[in-house]
């Protein structure tokens, strides 16, 4: 054995160990890439604005100019806007829309409106920031006929479109029967949008937090 291909076992060792932390560096990044699935596309429904909010930022539960908060379970949904590397897409737009706590639209075909929470804007948009991160603060969905509780969302990525999705609550008993979820047939892609609700996540004190990853293909 030459000098050159000598190793001594202490050196053998540190070098086995840092293979091991580059190793454990370099492999989420690899299986995060790998696990990514494209979010689906879904129907916008008939409920999508006709005339935008005077008031359309990224809190739906309190309306400018009003003092009365929105009826319901404050949630906070937040999440980033990646493409299939899991590379941010800066300047992004998000927009969600969903009914209030009555089960209601801001739309003038929806039934209801003489039922309707006016203290729900029922509309937010934002852009993201450089990481691709957006944030919501609204209500937890509820159920209307035939629809379990949902979310839309719509995301404009600059160069490449508009995706239309929903996201969905994790544990809802109508998720099992809802005909616009179910019709993702890809079981990956439908878990995808399904989001758990967790109190300890939530930046506020009786409130919900959901994390919603938004995944756009090329």
């Amino acid at each position: 054995m030459t000098p050159q291909s000598f190793i001594s076992p202490n050196r053998r060792s540190v070098l086995i160990q840092a293979g091991v932390i580059v190793a454990a560096a370099v492999a989420p990044r690899i299986l995060i890439a790998a696990e990514l699935v494209a979010t689906p596309g879904q129907t916008e429904g008939p409920f999508y604005p006709v005339e935008f909010p005077p008031d359309m930022d990224n809190d739906l539960v309190r309306v400018t100019g009003q003092a009365a908060r929105a009826i319901g379970q404050v949630i906070h949904v937040s999440g980033r806007v990646l493409d299939m590397r899991g590379q941010p897409r800066p300047g992004s737009v998000v927009e969600i829309w969903q009914c209030d706590a009555n089960g209601v639209y801001r739309h003038p075909r929806a039934a209801g409106q003489g039922r309707i929470d006016h203290a729900f804007q029922g509309y937010g948009r934002m852009q993201v920031d450089e990481q691709g991160r957006y944030r919501f603060r609204t209500i937890r969905p509820v159920p209307y006929p035939g629809r379990t509780p949902h979310i839309h969302f719509a995301v404009h990525v600059p160069g490449q479109g508009r995706l239309v999705t929903q996201m969905y609550i994790e544990g809802e008993p109508l998720n099992a029967r809802d005909g616009v979820l179910n019709g993702i047939r890809d079981p990956n892609a439908r878990r995808s949008v399904i989001v758990p609700l967790l109190a300890a996540q939530s930046p506020e004190a009786g409130a919900l937090h959901g994390q919603f990853d938004i995944v756009v293909a090329a």
